[in-house]
């Protein structure tokens, strides 16, 4: 083997590629493949199910690779839990394993980048900026791991039933390898994720919404508005100043068509910025001009925005009432939004003009795993390693965590 060829990362191929890889037979390649995702490693030896050889080619153009485990918290309010996993290259992400509906039933907001290039102003990644994006095998071991976790603190038969690329990162900024994946973690022999369970979340690029349709077909596409007014929305979100929000729905419009999926808007409410009456008419107003257009009615989704604070203030400890009181008065001091209190109204004037709307369960704030609060420096988790809690030691989770979350708090587990 050309020692110069970077080895494939066995948990992020597909059967095919791997047998075309190493000249193996596609079976044994799927059995392969099987192992890499059950047991997160090859086996020294060969199980009675995969020829010796074939293993040991696998095993001479590729490996295993994992990412560490450098948090986990569990919300004491609710059965979200957060993971801070560190990457190779010191750098760290965030994930939230979210419960749904039905019992034994999880799914997994993953990250696709380190960080954000596209600062929105209500999103606590975005104000990390842009590190790098994962690879495709960093994106998929996520939810291994998250998998891996469920069996050994649920067990029952929990599973994770869907994915959601909402976590830190604009998806389609690193199209490539999320497609890929998506690809991997569809695949029956890796993760056996319905692609229908799999919903990819963006601030608005028309021509990975596009790529999506075509190679993806199966995946269902949630938009973030912020707000519907032109000028606002290019307040909140810089990047309609690349790609106005016309240009975005008009892919998206394609999208449901080639499809079949409504897409999934989501709208956080934010006080005195994008709640008033009007907002929610002209929202209304855009709504059933794209079902007259597309012939597909989108899926409103209302989010109640979740503090962010300062990039240096800490998220409210666990323990100790005194303590989270003064660090959530620290937060919301420093905080550039509010949420907004027409929640009721806002959803009323929808109805009124013919337009339903979901209010997003936003689970796990207590350990900063609800909507728009995932943001991590590798600074944090050494701090967090060496026993700090100040400042530094914050911690955050995942901007629109919960697509497919319930509108009301799931039961404990």
């Amino acid at each position: 083997m050309d020692e110069r060829r970077p080895r494939l990362a066995l948990q992020a191929v597909l059967p095919a590629d791997l047998a075309a890889a190493c000249g193996i037979d596609l079976t044994d390649a799927r059995r392969i493949v099987s192992l890499a995702h059950r047991l997160g490693e090859l086996p020294a030896r060969a199980p009675a199910t995969v020829r010796r050889a074939a293993l040991d080619a696998a095993r001479a153009v590729g490996e295993v690779r994992t990412l560490a485990l450098a948090e986990r918290r569990a919300s004491a309010e609710d059965p979200f839990v957060k993971y801070a996993f560190r990457l190779e290259d010191g750098a760290t992400v965030e994930s939230v394993r979210i419960p749904l509906e039905r019992p034994g039933r999880y799914s997994a907001c993953v990250s696709s980048q380190v960080g954000c290039a596209l600062a929105c102003a209500f999103c606590a990644t975005g104000r990390m900026g842009l590190t790098r994006n994962l690879e495709a095998w960093e994106i998929v071991e996520q939810v291994r791991l998250i998998r891996q976790d469920l069996g050994a603190t649920v067990g029952g038969g929990a599973r994770v039933h869907g994915v959601l690329f909402q976590g830190m990162g604009e998806p389609l900024a690193n199209a490539d390898r999320v497609i890929q994946a998506i690809r991997v973690l569809s695949e029956p022999s890796a993760q056996a994720i319905d692609m229908r369970n799999i919903t990819v979340c963006t601030a608005g690029l028309p021509s990975g919404i596009r790529r999506l349709a075509a190679e993806v077909p199966g995946v269902r596409l949630g938009l973030s508005l912020g707000s519907v007014r032109p000028g606002r929305r290019r307040q909140l979100m810089p990047i309609d100043g690349a790609h106005p929000l016309e240009e975005v729905l008009a892919a998206a419009g394609e999208h449901a068509r080639a499809t079949g999926h409504a897409p999934m808007w989501a709208y956080t409410l934010l006080a005195d910025q994008n709640d008033t009456d009007e907002d929610a008419a002209s929202l209304a107003a855009l709504a059933r001009g794209f079902a007259a257009q597309h012939g597909i009615s989108p899926r409103l989704s209302l989010i109640p925005y979740n503090a962010i604070g300062a990039s240096d203030a800490p998220l409210p400890s666990p323990g100790g009432a005194e303590g989270r009181r003064a660090a959530e008065e620290r937060i919301a001091a420093a905080d550039p939004f509010v949420r907004s209190p027409r929640l009721a109204a806002f959803r009323a004037v929808l109805a009124a003009a013919g337009v339903g709307s979901i209010v997003r369960y936003s689970g796990g704030g207590d350990v900063g795993a609800a909507c728009g609060q995932l943001a991590r420096s590798q600074a944090q988790v050494e701090a967090q390693r060496s026993g700090g809690r100040g400042a530094s030691s914050r911690s955050r989770a995942a901007p629109d965590a919960a697509v497919g979350a319930p509108s009301t708090p799931p039961r404990p587990v």
